[in-house]
């Protein structure tokens, strides 16, 4: 329901607060006092010694609850994927219709979220469910409770000699409260500038114990949300957000992606359309298309330009953002056995529902099965209408291109619960401190689907008199069907998933003797490691019979027992040397050695130079090594785009350069480890307590890279399938519908760029504290290597076969000020991404054309994106504060892509464009 009330009263006490402000600032100056204190020592993710100093030879960005309250994001992982680190690979909460929908994950240097190793308390958690595009094994950062996170600590090299495998990009720790007093409720409701889009957030984190003087201390955190979804047709007003049509803008009606039901090549080939079209043999040997009567009924819109199909806007079926709903508990207890060993244990759980919609399925295609490759489209197994079909005018088979508006949209609901259980043991015994700890992980999925089409049970229902209901009335005669039809043409459907992860480890530290620079560290530790996955295929897909939908479905497991040591050497006072190197051998066969070496000079205070030399890797996982998988991805067609201009005057269309394929890939039980080796060189400048800076350098080459056969070795390999509908004079060159291949060891990427991280405090006295923080990441270059040669990424719109298809731009910055001054507290936040150039790798031709054959967008180039968040807050007494957020405040429209899938002639990167602006109020009350 629209709130457009509830927006209104959230603008409203926003900004009240501001008035509480005018009234509470003083001029009053108090004498600040400094006592001594004793440093005490933590452990900085990417090493296991406990240290003083939280400069490492690593660069790690620290993000802090203060940090993350004060966004006015919701959850963690919406933070997160608003790094400049993160890239393409990233799997966003808005990507509904994904393989991994209902889950979010992030994917450090666009080397893929299965790449990025991400841990709660410095250990893992089990995957998600479902494997990202039904290969890529990821962790599911919308189980973390928000409310419970201290700190998030990133690594942004590799960690593979620390942790493992997986870490080949970097390491995401998310570190939640450990000692907790009092209680604290708060909650939160938001609503976009269209009101909708409504969340509520409601959380109570509660602590009792204090471990010095009760030993013992328990932590708990309750926390729930409920996300409305956000319909792409509420965006009407927001351009091209709201509508598949981008003839306005100057595409034609074959140019926009998100717009069906052209008639191309002179009849030769139709989309799917609410009326249908009807593909009949002429006397050429060819097919020629024809739109059934009706189009007035269904599509308001202008059939200009659609060869006489019935151009309809798929809009009004889809959804930007998902519906969600998630119930996240943590609890952790810690028990003083005795002043030298204490006992602990974690305990988490989440639910969360997830459900996505979007446009209604077609009754042709091509997708595939662990049988080979499904063709709807043309030949023996095309979806036909009967000669006694009463919507068949012809009295002969034809070949039907139908939207099943009828049957309704496709509908993904997605039920997962995930649970956590450690218990484990620290403290000192001798001169050595231990910890060690047992964990049982694991996620139970659900997935159900409505809307689909069932293949076999279309074709009876199309052709046979006698099918249980008779026949399929389509278009305009939809309403004289039996109601009984639709259950026997578009069945429920379901797979469910599980995924288990038991660990055990342990590890020891200690100082060994003194250097000039201070002591020698030790860690020596190990681990066993077992994770066990299953997918079931979703219902019907493994015999091919549902239209459109890939398949996807594994089983297996893998454990792994590990040691590993690490040293830490101040040599000199200024000096510091560290080294660690793990071993992880695999039940399965495989052995890794991974080393990593990191130097830090510190000349004066105020400067040092540091550096890291790292191997990594990252283990075949089942659903590589023992899965089958049936995708979908977009590529150019050589034969009828040849250098990127379709061969429209022998029946191409401008859609052939950028076309929509199924591929089909199979198992590999041979596959080899994916192999890297990092670099990290950076400067710290620290001239006065409140500025620092540093940049750092970063290369990584990954090599030995599983992955899919790409679409377009396999096109040039002519490991594809075709539909009938040939240009003129050219032999198998129809329509690309499908490209088969299976995970290979294929190529290799060299990723390096730029960090910069600056901060500068002003304190202004009476007036408050200024932060200003600037984090930015310019990427030099993204080159992959395979067989067939080299291409660049950075600056590009590729890799499509990653994730959304979602780009690589070469700039991404984040800017945040924050003004705190007594009681008030205001902040603002900008976002920044570059633009990159519309091509699938540098080089290439153009991924789309206006309807002029012109490069399109304007230089083919998808524009930069920069919006300005605001937040504040203000405590009426010390247990009462109430705070706001206004998300994309100046209200900026996303730029158009119309090349990307991920979303509707939007970017992913950019989906608070998509939103518009949002409004978020809330309190939050602290017990005493």
């Amino acid at each position: 329901m629209k709130t457009t009330r509830l927006r209104d009263a959230i603008v409203w006490t926003l900004f009240a607060g501001s008035a509480g402000f005018a009234f509470a600032a003083n001029a009053q100056t108090q004498d600040a006092t400094q006592s001594t204190k004793t440093l005490e020592k933590v452990v900085v993710t990417g090493s296991s010694i406990p240290r003083t100093d939280l400069e490492t030879a690593s660069p790690v960005q620290v993000i802090t609850a203060k940090d993350l309250q004060a966004s006015g994001l919701p959850t963690v992982a919406d933070f997160l994927q608003r790094l400049t680190v993160d890239g393409a690979g990233s799997i966003p909460s808005t990507f509904g219709n994904g393989f991994a929908s209902g889950a979010t994950g992030i994917s450090l240097r666009g080397l893929g979220a299965g790449s990025t190793l991400v841990l709660l308390n410095g250990r893992r958690m089990a995957s998600f469910g479902l494997a990202d595009d039904g290969q890529k094994v990821f962790t599911d950062l919308s189980t973390i409770p928000m409310e419970a996170v201290e700190r998030v600590e990133v690594l942004k090299d590799g960690a593979s000699a620390i942790y493992g495998s997986d870490a080949i990009a970097g390491v995401v720790n998310i570190i939640l409260k450990s000692d907790f007093h009092g209680a604290v409720a708060k909650v939160s409701t938001g609503v976009s500038g269209n009101g909708d889009g409504n969340r509520y957030k409601a959380s109570l984190t509660a602590g009792t114990g204090d471990l010095n003087k009760d030993r013992y201390n328990v932590l708990f955190n309750l926390e729930g949300i409920k996300d409305d979804a956000i319909l792409a047709s509420d965006r009407s007003d927001r351009k091209w957000i709201g509508t598949g049509d981008l003839r306005p803008w100057g595409y034609s009606a074959t140019g926009s992606q998100f717009l069906g039901g052209a008639i191309t090549g002179g009849g030769a080939a139709a989309g799917s359309s609410p009326t249908g079209a009807l593909g009949i043999l002429g006397l050429d040997n060819k097919y020629h298309y024809q739109s059934l009567p009706g189009c007035s009924q269904f599509s308001n819109i202008s059939q200009a330009g659609g060869g006489g199909g019935c151009l309809w806007d798929t809009a009004k079926f889809r959804w930007i953002t998902p519906s969600d709903r998630a119930l996240n508990l943590f609890v952790r207890g810690t028990f003083k056995v005795s002043d030298d060993m204490q006992v602990y244990s974690e305990f988490g759980y989440s639910n969360k529902v997830s459900k996505f919609q979007t446009t209604p399925s077609g009754t042709s295609g091509a997708w595939g099965y662990p049988g080979g490759p499904v063709n709807a489209s043309s030949g023996t197994g095309a979806v036909v209408l009967g000669p006694g079909d009463p919507d068949n005018p012809y009295g002969a088979n034809a070949r039907l291109r139908y939207s099943a508006w009828d049957v309704g949209p496709r509908v993904q609901r997605t039920d997962n619960d995930f649970y956590r259980f450690l218990v484990g043991v620290k403290g000192t015994f001798g001169s050595w401190d231990y910890d060690a700890a047992y964990m049982h992980s694991g996620t139970d999925l659900t997935s159900t689907r409505w809307g689909y089409l069932r293949y076999s049970a279309v074709r009876d229902a199309l052709t046979n008199p006698n099918s249980p209901f008779g026949y399929w009335r389509i278009g305009a005669n939809s309403g004289l069907n039996n109601p009984g039809i639709y259950s026997y043409i578009s069945p429920t459907l379901h797979a469910n998933a599980s995924s288990v992860l038991d660990s055990i480890d342990a590890k020891i530290t200690r100082t060994l003797f003194d250097l000039p620079g201070g002591p020698v560290g030790l860690a020596l530790g190990t681990e066993y490691r077992r994770t066990a996955v299953s997918l079931t295929p979703t219902t019907y897909t493994d015999t091919g019979d549902i239209i459109g939908l890939g398949y996807s479905a594994y089983k297996g497991s893998q454990s792994v027992a590990a040691g590993y040591f690490e040293v830490d050497a101040p040599v000199l006072s200024t000096l510091e040397l560290s080294a660690a190197g793990r071993v992880d051998s695999y039940k399965e066969g495989a052995t890794a050695v991974t080393p990593k070496f990191g130097i830090k000079w510190s000349p004066t205070p105020w400067l040092s130079l540091r550096g890291t030399f790292a191997g990594g890797f990252r283990a075949p996982n089942p659903a590589e090594t023992g899965g089958r998988l049936a995708a979908f991805t977009n590529a150019p067609d050589p034969v009828r785009c040849p250098n990127g201009t379709p061969l429209t005057a022998l029946g191409a269309a401008q859609s052939d350069c950028n076309q929509s394929i199924a591929i089909i890939t199979g198992p590999n039980a041979h596959l080899k480890p994916e192999r890297s080796r990092s670099y990290t060189g950076g400067i710290v400048l620290a001239p006065t307590a409140d500025t620092s800076l540093t940049v750092d350098y970063w290369r990584i080459r990954r090599t030995d890279e599983i992955n899919q056969s790409t679409a377009a070795s396999a096109i040039a390999a002519g490991n594809v399938i075709r539909s009938d509908n040939n240009l003129t004079g050219i032999p198998n060159s129809g329509t690309l519908l499908a490209a088969e291949g299976s995970y290979i060891n294929s190529a290799a990427t060299s990723v390096r760029g730029v960090d910069l991280d600056f901060t500068q405090r002003f304190d202004l006295g009476t007036y408050g504290r200024v932060n200003f923080d600037l984090n930015a990441t310019h990427l030099i270059s993204y080159a992959r290597q395979d067989a067939s040669g080299t291409v660049q990424y950075a600056g590009t719109h590729g890799n499509c076969d990653t994730t959304n298809c979602i780009g690589t731009p070469r700039h991404r910055a984040q800017l945040t000020a924050d003004w705190d001054i007594n009681n008030f507290s205001l902040g603002a936040t900008v976002n920044y991404r570059s633009a990159f150039k519309n091509v699938p790798y540098a080089g290439a031709p153009c991924n789309a054309a206006f309807a002029d054959n012109t490069d399109a967008p304007e230089h083919c180039r998808i524009p930069s994106f920069t919006t300005v968040d605001l937040s504040a807050s203000y405590r009426f007494a010390n247990n009462f504060e109430v705070f706001g957020s206004i998300q994309n405040l100046t209200d900026e429209i996303a730029p158009l892509d119309p090349t990307t899938y991920g979303g509707m002639n939007y970017n992913p990167l950019d989906s608070t464009g998509a939103i518009g602006r949002y409004f978020t109020v809330g309190a939050k009350y602290t017990f005493e």
